[in-house]
């Protein structure tokens, strides 16, 4: 394993670790995580090695990564692609998305970012009555929030409203000073995700041409035991997209084991 940095077209240095060579897979986490937070990355980048050049990279404001704002969507898209070109050297690429980072992979390659293929787990997506959606003004608060110097209130918020656990459950973690201190430390980062979900979370069908310029293959994943509302969420984005396969994974939720992971990756390369 490696670890290196890249620049960013707005200058932000984006940190990441390699291992292995080959063509590249890239694995893009979810909100809040990053490089430190996820050892199952590091360890289904291990089993992919032999073959491949896996790259897992901290998303700007985390981590090992610089951050610079305004913030942008597009920003994030810049990100990926430099990964892409300087620590893939250009190479076809699979790109892998956990949750969020799903999303943020779609968006990209809609907005032209070149890859080979996708592959994304349980898309947080909301299309039905099975949970709430989001609130209107929930990237909205959350920027109130962090600006108000209330980092703590914005966790709290996306622990609550976008992962759905009780106030009491919230509060209890609040009290863990260690854990809660390094996620008020990238609290603004939850916002970026907010706004790579768009309007996905609304609890309506997804619109047939949302993103109907992914043209590659791609792997929508779910577990088989997971929550309704995501099993119907990974339904959703593979039913529009054209290219995409579905494949449910026994006895996983909105987490899966790095052998199971680098399995399904390894598979779905090997057919695409």
């Amino acid at each position: 394993m490696v670890d290196g940095t890249v620049r960013s077209a707005d200058g932000t240095t984006i940190a990441y670790s390699a291992w292995g060579d080959g063509d590249p897979v890239v694995i893009i986490d979810g909100a809040t995580a990053y490089r430190a937070t996820t050892p199952e990355n590091a360890a289904t980048a291990e089993l992919l090695a032999d073959r491949y050049r896996v790259i897992n990279y901290d998303r700007r404001g985390r981590g090992g990564s610089g951050d610079t704002t305004p913030y942008a969507v597009e920003r994030e898209f810049e990100d990926l692609a430099a990964v892409l070109e300087q620590a893939g050297e250009g190479r076809p690429a699979t790109v892998f998305g956990w949750s969020s980072g799903a999303l943020l992979a779609l968006n990209a390659v809609h907005a032209g970012v070149p890859v080979a293929r996708l592959a994304l787990f349980e898309p947080p997506v909301v299309v039905d009555g099975s949970r709430p959606p989001l609130p209107a003004d929930y990237v909205e608060r959350l920027d109130t929030a962090v600006a108000d110097g209330r980092p703590g209130d914005a966790v709290t918020l996306f622990l609550t409203a976008a992962i759905g656990l009780p106030e009491e459950v919230a509060a209890g973690m609040r009290a863990d000073q260690d854990t809660w201190s390094r996620l008020e430390a990238i609290a603004p980062t939850i916002a970026y995700d907010g706004r790579q979900l768009g309007d996905t979370v609304s609890g309506r069908p997804l619109p047939a041409g949302l993103w109907d310029r992914v043209d590659v293959p791609v792997l929508v994943l779910h577990g088989d035991a997971t929550w309704p509302f995501l099993t119907a969420g990974a339904r959703a984005v593979a039913g529009i997209l054209p290219t995409a396969t579905l494949r449910a994974i026994p006895g996983e939720n909105h987490s899966t084991t790095p052998a199971v992971l680098a399995e399904a990756l390894r598979d779905f390369i090997g057919k695409s």
